[in-house]
């Protein structure tokens, strides 16, 4: 008996210090992975919990990079067969409940006087540089990412800020390196988008292959139930909603994707598939604005069978993909131009096309001139000019 007790003792001692050893060790690792990640990006991180489950796979619990992202659960599976060969790898990585903010400021002009430093806002399109590290090489056979959020804010804006949040998130992609190799990665994202409006959530879903090592890319975007209106901010330097009396849009956006050696050809079809007006009491003259809208909506229509769409296609770069509310811009100012060369259009043709809005809305040549000129919509110098210099002159007015 008393054997058995000096055994039992034993075995409890050990135990003891095999726990106390064991939560030293997590003690430690969480220490260390917060205070590399915190070296890295000058951020402070946070780590509530790490447990080891067998064989050597780690679980990250309450997971936080402050102002950056935030994750319920790590899940980290290493690779014991490339750790042996001294390559960080892990066959697979599964995030849950991720919370990402992505702020995009003004850009900041390096100070020259102290007394009087310059900020200016930056027009720039949105550009995202794919994270990629020589030194540093990590393979992911496998990463899924399941109930994820992003908060997207956009302050460049001249009019005002831009907020959506894309909620919902399921990402899954394979054969991620940090370092080029020759494999294809497969990827598939699916959420949805709220737009703090009120307004129905939108949906997005991406998905597609790419090859890192050559650039090569093909895959298709869709996003549906967009509300033009959260993005008034990007485009009201040549809209104004006031006047032309929108009160709601909706878009749906379509691209497929390209791309070969870095040079990505992205064909786009962007389509307005719901639009309301505000009401405008009988008394309340019309603007010409309003009028403009009217013409320019009519004659889109008629070119695509009733529909208002813009087809486009956007190049750009894969290791830097760019996309800006300028690409929409020329593709509208290109439309409106087909839509008056078309068939040998002649200018006082665009008094007749389409005839039944321009009846009773503008009294003259010059009405029109001057409710494109000095209208919602900036059409570019070349058209500026042909109404200018050549409507006016072209057109003799008419009575109501």
């Amino acid at each position: 008996m008393k054997n058995w007790k000096k055994i039992f003792s034993i075995i409890v001692i050990v135990v003891i210090i095999f726990s106390l050893a064991y939560v030293g060790i997590l003690l430690a690792a969480k220490s260390i992975i917060a205070h590399k990640i915190k070296k890295a990006t000058g951020l402070k991180t946070t780590i509530s919990s790490l447990v080891i489950l067998p064989p050597l796979n780690i679980e990250l619990r309450g997971f936080e990079i402050a102002g950056l992202i935030k994750a319920n659960r790590i899940y980290l599976a290493p690779s014991m067969r490339s750790l042996l060969f001294g390559k960080i790898a892990f066959n697979k990585i599964m995030i849950g409940s991720p919370e990402v903010t992505y702020q995009r400021n003004p850009e900041v002009e390096p100070v020259k006087d102290s007394r009087a430093p310059v900020v200016e806002s930056s027009s720039a399109p949105v550009i995202l540089e794919p994270a990629q590290s020589k030194g540093f090489p990590v393979i992911i056979k496998s990463l899924k990412v399941y109930s994820g959020k992003l908060n997207f804010i956009d302050t460049t804006a001249a009019s005002g800020k831009i907020s959506v949040v894309v909620k919902d998130i399921n990402f899954y992609i394979t054969n991620l390196f940090t370092t080029g190799t020759k494999n294809i990665s497969n990827f598939n994202l699916n959420g949805n988008l709220s737009w703090n409006t009120g307004e129905p959530d939108g949906k997005i879903a991406l998905a597609g292959w790419a090859d890192l090592y050559k650039k090569d890319i093909q895959a298709t975007l869709k996003i549906e139930n967009i509300d033009a209106i959260v993005f008034y901010p990007y485009y009201s330097t040549w809209v104004d909603l006031g006047k032309a009396r929108i009160d709601k849009a909706k878009l749906s956006f379509n691209c497929d994707i390209k791309g070969q050696n870095n040079d990505v050809a992205a064909d786009c079809h962007l389509e307005l598939i719901d639009m309301v007006r505000k009401v405008r009491s009988p008394e309340e003259p019309q603007l010409k604005a309003e009028k403009v809208t009217d013409v320019v909506l009519d004659m889109l229509k008629a070119m695509d069978n009733g529909k208002v769409v813009l087809d486009f296609v956007l190049h750009t770069k894969m290791d830097q993909p760019e996309f800006g509310f300028g690409n929409i811009k020329s593709a509208f100012e290109g439309k409106l131009a087909q839509a008056r060369t078309s068939a040998g259009m002649r200018p006082q043709d665009m008094l007749s096309w389409p005839g039944h809005w321009l009846k009773n809305a503008i009294k003259s040549g010059t009405d029109l001139s001057n409710a494109f000129v000095d209208g919602i919509f900036d059409l570019g110098d070349n058209i500026k000019k042909f109404f200018e210099n050549n409507l006016d002159k072209s057109v003799p007015a008419q009575a109501e």
